[in-house]
């Protein structure tokens, strides 16, 4: 009975840290896309941004000089930092989903920032909004 017992005991625990890792794992994926991203368009590196970051689906609605010329309108300089206030990472049916929300924290300035991130091996973008707040 006590072997049964800790037997038992011993897969949920074991099943709980493995689910915490692939749990944390898919959250700190979200969030390093989200870093990655944020940061090449502070940096003014928007085609890369774009073209690797960007679903095809998204890309067929934006196009590059309206993501450029939409990121350039923001005004981001050196002084800005991403700050990220909730990453919640979904899967189902083998397909992966993620939303970033946050903000852009400027010395003169804070943009909102939501992105959504899908797929199934490899995550891209697949909503974007950039808001500036006054």
């Amino acid at each position: 009975m006590l072997g049964i017992l800790g037997t038992l005991l011993l897969v949920v625990t074991v099943g709980g840290v493995i689910l915490i890792n692939v749990v944390g794992g898919a959250t700190n994926q979200a969030r390093g896309l989200a870093d990655d991203f944020t940061r090449l368009i502070i940096a003014g590196d928007v085609t890369n941004a774009y073209e690797n970051y960007l679903d095809p689906a998204l890309k067929e609605k934006l196009s590059q000089e309206e993501f450029t010329l939409g990121v350039q309108g923001l005004g981001l300089d050196g002084s800005c930092k991403p700050i990220y206030s909730s990453v919640n990472v979904r899967s189902k049916d083998g397909s992966n989903s993620a939303d970033v929300a946050g903000s852009i924290d400027c010395d003169t300035k804070r943009v909102e920032l939501v992105y959504r991130f899908e797929g199934l091996q490899e995550l891209k973008m697949v909503s974007i909004r950039l808001r500036p707040q006054s």
